[in-house]
């Protein structure tokens, strides 16, 4: 049995964005538009995806998916039918042979789609030219009026349709050409028009739409893994050295003497990477650029920060804070500050807000109290995948 799948997104969701700027389905929602979470889900339960809407900007968005399933983007039309005709329409083109038995039809706008759901739809399709899952409805329905209301409805045998609707796809596609014109809310009622049973399925409260901007934040909430804190801690020591800048959180700072090392020796980026490598378990910046190798001799601790950042978000991590204390008597850190908070922000992609810089003395006791060098110490919480 050959399942292909219509997901249309030529819609400017309205009811989300009042300017209309941004259709919903191509909302940003962890790290990808809304529309690339639906995609991806059906790509292990289906043969065949036919996304309809701008061609650009869907070919774009679903290249990084890599898969041959998924047929090139065609337009829309003006109304949602208008779009799923299209879809079908590009189905029919394809060789006898290669045609769909069965056609579902899911929202881009609800990337939360599960397994079961479609399996639910596709197995009802053996017994029933069409299926759908559905809510029961639970709240009790008013009519309203001008704010007031007119009369309780009665909520027995009603449910709340959901996607994907599954249909054979023949009689969908000669039920599509017959109703051109006409305004249907969804496909399902297209074949209730022409006497076609619709079987339903149970749905998932989980399966929602993105329709308000609410919305947004429950689907966050949903499909993103449970993450735990982790603290991380570095500290680090470079001696003062003659004719060598001095580098301290990623920005050159002026002063007479710079710091002693193998690298270019920014002791606050160090102690920063060691924290970081410390919340995720993976040792200490010495073990990934070893001072005993000679491509690191003087090199831009920027990279060393960018590598411990990349490691976190490899890992599907997100840095929450670092707070960072700088310990010398001199050079005097505050005109600095800001400069370096930006700097770090920059090379970790996080917010300026999550760095705090500060420095402090020693009060002229010890190594850095007598000038002899600096030394840096750095806390960092992450959150990572459970």
């Amino acid at each position: 049995m050959r399942i292909a799948l219509i997901i249309p997104a030529a819609g400017v969701g309205k009811r989300f964005s009042k300017d209309g700027v941004v259709p919903k389905q191509y909302i940003q929602l962890l790290g990808h538009p809304v529309i690339y979470h639906a995609v991806k889900a059906f790509l292990p339960h289906v043969d065949y995806i036919q996304p309809v809407g701008d061609p650009d900007t869907l070919n774009f968005i679903l290249l990084p998916l890599d898969s041959k399933k998924i047929l090139s983007p065609i337009h829309g039309g003006k109304e949602r039918q208008d779009s799923v005709r299209a879809g079908l329409e590009a189905l029919s083109s394809l060789p006898e042979d290669q045609q769909p038995d069965i056609v579902l039809v899911h929202d881009g706008a609800r990337p939360n789609i599960s397994a079961e759901i479609i399996h639910r739809v596709v197995d009802a399709l053996k017994d029933y030219p069409a299926a759908i899952p559905a809510i029961p409805v639970a709240e009790t329905l008013k009519r309203n009026k001008d704010n007031i209301i007119e009369e309780t409805v009665s909520r027995d045998g009603l449910f709340r349709a959901q996607t994907p609707q599954g249909f054979h796809f023949k009689p969908f596609l000669e039920v599509h050409r017959k109703a051109a014109g006409s305004s249907a809310t969804d496909d399902a009622a297209l074949f209730e028009d022409v006497g076609l049973k619709v079987a339903l399925v149970q749905g998932d409260e989980n399966n929602i739409k993105l329709t308000y901007q609410e919305d947004l934040k429950r689907l966050e909430c949903l499909m993103s893994n449970v993450m735990l804190p982790r603290i991380g801690s570095g500290f680090d020591v470079h001696a003062f050295e003659k004719d060598r800048p001095l580098y301290l959180c990623g920005i050159e700072v002026p002063h007479e003497l710079g710091l002693a090392g193998h690298s270019d020796a920014d002791v606050g980026l160090h102690a920063l990477c060691d924290a970081i490598y410390g919340a995720l378990a993976e040792g200490d910046i010495g073990a990934h650029f070893p001072p005993s190798d000679n491509q690191w001799k003087n090199a831009d601790s920027k990279q060393f920060l960018i590598h411990a950042g990349e490691r976190v978000r490899r890992r599907g991590g997100k840095i929450i804070n670092i707070d960072l204390t700088l310990i010398c008597e001199r050079p005097k850190m505050r005109p600095h500050i800001e400069q370096m908070r930006e700097k770090i922000a920059g090379l970790l992609q996080i917010d300026v807000a999550r760095v705090s810089v500060k420095a402090t003395t020693t009060e002229k006791l010890g190594f850095t109290g007598r000038e002899e060098g600096i030394a840096c110490q750095a806390m960092t919480s992450i959150l990572l995948p459970e």
